[in-house]
Formats: structure tokens, C-alpha cells, sequence
């Protein structure tokens, strides 16, 4: 009985070397050792003039590329059918770019949040709302700020911060925070728009 590989692949992985092997893009397993270990540091692909990017491979071309030396192995493949491969270069050589990236991001994030929650309040008139609402309460007209103004600023904040599941490295749930389900959503909607173009192209040609 001839002995199994299984190779195991999922949507989407990032790889920093162009020389590409089997073990840097599927997870692999085999009872034989020394055959999971060859198969492991196999080449599968080269990525072109070294040019970051995203790359589609085909889980069927991993399959031919074992089956073509191993002749007497049977290949099992597990998972995504298409892998998009995202190559780029090592992050510890650019870190600084992450940095003034990471900040450019978050000050577009909050000047955002502020500006929209400042056209909401002019839009619903907060002003003179306030004042209104306080009089009805109380009776009491007032011309300053009152409690409601500093319970509604605090409710911003706080509710913005529940909201996002993020308090600085801790969260107070383990369920993922609305930017990380949108992220994920986006990532997906790529993948999927790179399967689709690569498979367009294959068919074309």
C-alpha cells in the first residue's frame, strides 16, 4: 500500500520569500517522514522579477507538481481549490512605513468620527435640544451646559469604545470587533475577485 500525502490549503496566505515551497503556502502530512520532509521544501513557484503583489495558484497545480516526482504517492488535497498567494518584502526592512502608515490611518479615523459626529449633532440641532429637554425635566431654564450635555459626551466616547470591542491591546470580549468583521469581509471579496479574474484568464487563453 502506497503511503498518503495530504496537503491542506486555505484562501489566503502571505509569503515573504519569492522562492515559494510547498510547506510556506499548505500544511502538510504524511506517515512517512522522509517523504513530508522533501515534499515540505518543495518549490512550486517563483515569484516573477520579485514583484510584491497578489498571485493565484491552483490547489490542482500543487497536486501535479508532487504527483510528477512522486510517482508511487497518492496525493490528497484538503481545503480551498484556489490559493491567493500576497508576497511582499520582509517587514522589519520598512517598519518606519508602517508606522506613518498605522498614524496616517488613525488621524483620517478620528478627524472622520468627529467631523460626522459634529454634522449629526448641527443636523439634529443639539442645542437647542438640550436646553428644551432640560427645562421639560426641570423646569428650569438654563443658558450654560447642563448634565445632559456632559452624559451625552460621555456616552459618545464610552459607546464608541464598547462599539469598536477595543480598550488600547485588550478587548473586553473575544468576539471580533466590527473593523475586523469589515476587514475580513473586504479580504474575502478580494480573494474572490482574484480567483475569478485568474480563472477568466486561464479560460481565455
Amino acid at each position: 500500500m502506497s503511503e498518503i500525502l495530504y496537503i491542506q490549503t486555505e484562501k489566503n496566505v502571505e509569503v515573504y520569500s519569492p522562492e515559494i515551497h510547498l510547506q510556506d503556502i499548505a500544511k502538510l502530512a504524511c506517515g512517512d517522514q522522509k517523504i513530508l520532509n522533501r515534499n515540505q521544501v518543495r518549490r512550486v513557484m517563483t515569484i516573477p522579477e520579485r514583484k510584491p503583489g497578489r498571485y493565484v495558484i491552483s490547489a490542482l497545480d500543487l497536486v501535479k507538481v508532487v504527483a510528477r516526482e512522486e510517482k508511487s504517492l497518492d496525493v490528497t488535497h484538503i481545503g480551498e481549490a484556489n490559493i491567493v498567494v500576497t508576497y511582499r518584502e520582509q517587514p522589519s526592512s520598512r517598519k518606519w512605513r508602517e508606522y506613518i502608515k498605522t498614524g496616517f490611518v488613525c488621524l483620517l479615523s478620528f478627524f472622520g468620527a468627529a467631523f460626522s459626529i459634529m454634522t449629526f449633532n448641527t443636523d439634529v440641532d443639539i442645542q437647542k435640544l438640550f436646553p428644551q429637554l432640560y427645562f421639560q425635566l426641570t423646569g428650569i431654564r438654563t443658558e450654560g451646559y447642563t448634565i445632559l450635555e456632559i452624559f451625552y459626551s460621555l456616552g459618545i466616547g464610552i459607546g464608541v469604545l464598547f462599539f469598536f470591542n477595543h480598550f488600547g491591546h485588550g478587548k473586553p470580549s473575544k468576539d471580533p470587533s466590527p473593523i475586523e468583521v469589515q476587514m475580513r469581509t473586504y479580504e474575502e471579496d478580494v480573494d474572490k475577485t482574484l480567483i475569478a479574474e485568474n480563472n477568466r484568464g486561464e479560460k481565455k487563453v
